[in-house]
């Protein structure tokens, strides 16, 4: 779509007036009008606005004239997936589980090329195809390229061990020794537990990225230990294939 198409479909579906709009982000409703005819385009500081107030990207703004990747695993950006800067404004250069907060969550390039290949194996791609693949592509992009720059010197990595460390201090019976946390995002680890009084309770941000992992409750079980955690609370759960049948071990705060 063009700028003048997607401007008018976020506002008709945020049940706003072109009057409306413009007291929001500061024009007036002449500029939301010519802006909908396709007689101008908005400003970079009112794309900034707009970007903020319908939560999409600017490149969404300006119709997605660039098939935009993540810089630093190298995802196509579409929709709701795109990572936020401190301030909360969306950055159109990395995806949600590479970058959340402004804050980088893969220092190690074997690590992230380990949990892409995983993921590109349970869609139909081979090991060694899927290797092969991320080992070429990800030296290509800005974040590897530009990595002693863009890193913070260790400090994240420093807070994932000690995270580690917390977690399996813990001591949960029959959980197997935690080694790694991934980046994950909420809306795919969002599961809905049963309390003693028959409510059904969700802890997670579903446009959240936390740190967690998946581990294998034993030898003969079809069961799952799941961790995760950020800067405020550990949780740990069970659940069956395709997180059925979740069950909540401990959630607490940190």
């Amino acid at each position: 779509m063009d700028t003048k198409d997607v401007l008018h479909e976020l506002r008709t579906k945020a049940g706003l007036s072109q009057d409306e709009l413009a007291e929001k982000i500061f024009v007036t409703r002449q500029a939301v009008s010519r802006w909908e005819n396709g007689e101008t385009v908005p400003g970079t500081d009112t794309l900034k606005l707009l970007s903020e107030l319908f939560n999409v990207s600017i490149n969404t703004l300006l119709g997605s004239p660039q098939k935009l990747i993540c810089q630093c695993c190298g995802m196509p950006l579409e929709g709701d997936i795109i990572g936020r800067n401190k301030d909360g404004s969306l950055n159109d250069d990395y995806c949600k589980w590479c970058y959340s907060d402004g804050t980088y969550t893969y220092h190690d390039m074997d690590d992230l090329l380990n949990v892409c290949v995983s993921h590109m194996v349970s869609e139909g791609f081979s090991e060694d195809q899927a290797r092969n693949y991320m080992k070429q592509l990800l030296p290509t992009l800005d974040y590897w390229k530009n990595h002693d720059e863009l890193g913070d010197g260790g400090k994240f990595e420093e807070f994932k061990k000690q995270l580690i460390k917390e977690i399996n201090s813990l001591d949960i019976s029959g959980m197997p020794r935690l080694e790694k946390l991934n980046a994950l995002v909420g809306r795919y680890v969002n599961l809905s537990y049963r309390l003693p009084s028959g409510s059904f309770v969700k802890f997670l941000d579903d446009d959240a990225t936390y740190l967690g992992n998946q581990l294998e409750e034993g030898p003969g079980s079809e069961r799952c230990f799941g961790v995760l955690a950020n800067m405020d609370f550990i949780l740990i759960c069970t659940y069956g294939k395709e997180g059925s049948d979740p069950e909540l071990v401990l959630y607490r705060k940190r």
